[in-house]
């Protein structure tokens, strides 16, 4: 349900609501809007009372359902978009924020020369994998904590928040440590286990589609960590599989304008993961940007056929420096800044 606050009231009376909330089993999550204060409540219905019975408050103007199984999350409880800020990074409603570096962390040397290249490309954040889950369990699966740390000098020597993958609970903190932006892949987005701990671990939260994962089941992913108290959620579109074996995955970009429709979260497209070839990241970023996403994440390796993880996928500096460029005019052509 959402509770619909009468305009002009003031901090107090919302906290006494959300009291009143509380007190008959729910959570209360107050959103704040440029005219209305609205509070969703959430949580099991079944031997509570109805809420619809604060309507008999006077600072309430209506209580209303939520018709999609994913409360929070749905434009129904907040109409405009969120912004989710990192830093002076902001992502959602503004210019378009590109992320980009290396797949995997291998080396000090590595992360530092990507990231102030990337930088200097004019990419917002720095992206880097020190813990990598893999399909085989004998491929490369990240440098763990080392790269933690060799990220954590790079943001230090380049000012660029850092965005990198936990995937288990017990990790959360260290990387939280070393990071502005924690991402859960896509083999993890139905880990509830996980997605409530990131719920509670106050850092904003990137959520990776997974391969097989309806745009429904994606949303109710992320209701797990709007639920457990984190509000700042982005999703990122990464590819799905489909029939089609000419790309690594089938870039789904169906899916920026749906969930805009859908949701008040920002979107992010991956076209590295999305096709698996360096040859088409470009245009599936371009296309990206041109139907509607808030940013891009790109890998980019100095030696792409040296890498030790997604070489294949990797664009060198120089090219990505290219399709910064490329990605700005398709941006002021949709009336937004890259």
């Amino acid at each position: 349900m959402i509770i619909i606050l009468k305009s002009g009231i003031g901090d107090g009376e919302v906290e006494k609501v959300c009291r009143r909330i509380t007190e008959m089993g729910y959570a209360p999550h107050v959103i704040r809007g440029e005219f209305k204060t609205v509070v969703a409540a959430v949580g099991e219905e079944r031997g509570r009372p109805d809420l619809r019975l604060l309507e008999a408050l006077e600072t309430v103007e209506s209580v209303m359902p939520v018709q999609q199984p994913f409360k929070l999350a749905s434009r129904e409880v907040r109409q405009t978009p969120s912004e989710v800020r990192i830093g002076a990074v902001t992502v959602g409603g503004g210019p378009i924020v590109v992320m980009a570096g290396p797949c995997s962390v291998e080396s000090r040397e590595q992360v530092l020369d990507v990231a102030a290249r990337v930088k200097a490309a004019g990419a917002s954040v720095l992206r880097g994998g020190a813990f990598k889950p893999r399909t085989s369990p004998y491929a490369f699966q990240g440098l763990e904590e080392e790269g933690l740390k060799y990220l954590a000098e790079a943001r230090r020597e380049t000012g660029l928040p850092v965005i990198t993958e936990v995937m288990e609970s017990d990790k959360i903190a260290v990387v939280a440590e070393h990071s502005d932006i924690l991402q859960i892949g896509a083999r993890n987005i139905q880990n509830f286990s996980l997605l409530r701990k990131v719920g509670e671990a106050g850092k904003p939260v990137m959520l990776k589609r997974g391969m097989s994962t309806s745009i429904q089941e994606w949303l109710l992913s992320a209701e797990y960590i709007l639920a457990g108290g984190n509000p700042n959620v982005i999703l990122c579109e990464r590819g799905i599989r489909t029939f089609e074996t000419a790309t690594r995955f089938t870039l789904d970009l169906n899916a920026v304008p749906v969930l805009k429709r859908l949701t008040h979260l920002p979107v992010v497209v991956d076209p590295s993961h999305g096709t698996g070839h360096w040859e088409y990241v470009e245009a599936m970023a371009c296309a990206g940007v041109a139907a509607g996403a808030d940013g891009l994440i790109i890998e980019v390796h100095p030696k792409p056929e040296e890498a030790l993880s997604d070489g294949p996928q990797s664009l060198k500096p120089d090219r990505f420096a290219a399709l910064m460029q490329r990605v700005r005019r398709v941006a002021a052509a949709v009336d937004r800044e890259a």
